[in-house]
């Protein structure tokens, strides 16, 4: 096994695209400025970079896992191009109001419970303590305590701006 690293985890609406609310087809995603730099900057500094993710559309019946896989394979793509790599996307369908009964359910892994945090620290050799987690709503952070990472609140703006910010003062014992 690789010798373990950090681990910059991002919520995916608010943080890596706009959030216009159920994002699910290619024609509605808008990219934040600065989202596919930060993304490079911490690949060059050999962090693990994860996407964690709530996706209750899919139990609301507002678009398929199919679709979201879709439109996840187009942002690996053109975040390829601009020389970023994510390590991993976790997503969490399920929602205990769902309209779909296949993902009607309560699930450890819909933030604000920490479990698609944890299942990438099980999968992937992470350095918890010095990783940290940017998103854009408290279940975000509360995610993120409840797996033992930092947590920032990304308020909008340029991601790779913020990141930076947020790295120097995570280094500089700023842990959130």
């Amino acid at each position: 096994m690789s010798a373990s690293r950090p681990a910059l985890f991002l919520d995916r609406d608010g943080v890596i695209n706009v959030d216009k609310g159920y994002v699910s087809r290619l024609e509605d995603f808008e990219w934040v400025p600065g989202a596919a730099e930060a993304i490079a900057a911490f690949n060059a500094r050999n962090w693990y970079v994860f996407v964690v993710t709530n996706q209750s559309g899919i139990a609301r019946n507002y678009y398929t896992e199919s679709d979201m896989h879709t439109l996840h394979d187009w942002m690996l793509a053109e975040l390829a191009q601009q020389g970023a790599r994510i390590d991993r996307i976790y997503h969490c369908p399920y929602h205990e109001e769902g309209e779909n009964p296949a993902y009607r359910k309560a699930s450890f892994d819909r933030k604000p419970n920490p479990g698609m945090l944890l299942a990438a620290m099980s999968e992937f050799p992470v350095k918890r303590e010095q990783s940290f987690l940017i998103g854009d709503k408290e279940t975000d952070m509360a995610a993120a305590r409840a797996a033992g990472v930092a947590g920032f609140l990304f308020r909008g703006g340029n991601l790779a701006e913020f990141a930076e910010w947020t790295l120097a003062g995570f280094e500089d014992g700023n842990r959130g």
